[in-house]
């Protein structure tokens, strides 16, 4: 990958060849330092791509450059500790695929194999805690899926079987949601209709999701975003710009947050403690609008900057969401 411009905030140097080192491209990556989320893959139509971009959270911008994927990836998903992130399953043009993706979120780089999926898997959603990374539902063997499956982030290897969702379903709000104990799984299609499930599991155990309250309408192909406390879910494949909410330590019901800045759907959301950013648009041209909101409050969603490229059904992760 090419090495993009040293001049955002997020950039330190002096950085060393030992720690920094690219081994895949044989070139040093960029240091970075603070709120830092990443969006993944995508494309126009969903033919996918293997771009990853990268933003500061705190700061507003266009994004930059960070590598790629080991391959074209769309409809797929992402999650992170502080230092890892991770990219599950997806569709790679030709059929979908059980391969995890990840990346060291402390330099620019390549994404490298971490370890497979239980089955081929696409249009699933994640979410994780500081340590364990979980994948839920999704399309697999032509059928709509309840398995929840999960990762130890920090280490390699294949995923583990979680438990099952409350409803098998498919494109579910696509984006990390949840505390440092609790992971929401929201909307979704399920047998060819949209649903108002929101599902939640403990991440620390392993078990059958819960039924924590409804959407305030049916829905897939939202995106999701956190604090540690409050869940967000916007837009949805009528492609409307509605923004939902979430208190997570409770159950119940979504209510009304704000708007998008335009009707949006397959897309992706990321966060910190208190900013939510949702990037991308399937819109027939796709889209490179970044925007965001302030978690704590309610209002609608104000303009951040552009993505690299135009594109939707991407995934999304970073290392300060509201499950660290």
């Amino acid at each position: 990958m090419a090495i993009r411009n040293a001049s955002s905030a997020s950039i330190t140097t002096g950085f060393k060849r030992s720690k920094f080192w690219d081994q895949v491209t044989d070139q040093p990556g960029i240091p970075l330092t603070g709120d830092i989320g990443l969006f993944a893959g995508g494309g126009v139509t969903g033919s996918g791509s293997n771009s990853i971009d990268y933003i500061t959270i705190t700061t507003t911008g266009n994004a930059l450059d960070f590598g790629d994927l080991t391959f074209s990836n769309a409809y797929f998903a992402g999650c992170a500790s502080s230092t890892r992130g991770l990219f599950f399953g997806g569709f790679n043009q030709v059929a979908s695929v059980a391969v995890i993706d990840y990346v060291s979120l402390t330099a620019t780089g390549n994404a490298k194999d971490f370890g497979d999926l239980l089955a081929n898997v696409y249009f699933m959603t994640s979410n994780s805690s500081s340590t364990r990374g979980i994948a839920a539902g999704g399309v697999s063997a032509g059928a709509d899926s309840n398995v929840i499956q999960y990762v130890t982030i920090a280490s390699l290897g294949n995923a583990t079987d979680f438990g099952d969702l409350t409803v098998a379903r498919s494109s579910l709000a696509n984006g990390s949601c949840g505390s440092t104990t609790r992971g929401l799984f929201a909307g979704g299609e399920a047998s060819g209709s949209a649903s108002n499930v929101i599902d939640y599991v403990t991440i620390a155990t392993v078990g059958n999701a819960t039924d924590f309250g409804d959407l305030r309408v049916t829905n897939y192909g939202a995106a999701a975003t956190s604090s540690s406390t409050r869940g967000l879910f916007a837009g949805d494949h009528r492609s409307t710009n509605e923004i939902q909410y979430v208190t997570i330590a409770t159950t119940g019901n979504t209510t009304d947050f704000g708007d998008l800045l335009g009707d949006t759907y397959y897309f992706s959301g990321l966060s910190n403690k208190t900013r939510g950013v949702f990037a991308g648009n399937y819109n027939g041209a796709g889209n490179n609008v970044i925007q965001y909101v302030t978690i704590a409050s309610t209002g609608n969603a104000t303009d951040f900057g552009d993505l690299t490229t135009a594109r939707s059904l991407l995934a999304s992760c970073s290392n300060s969401h509201g499950g660290i």
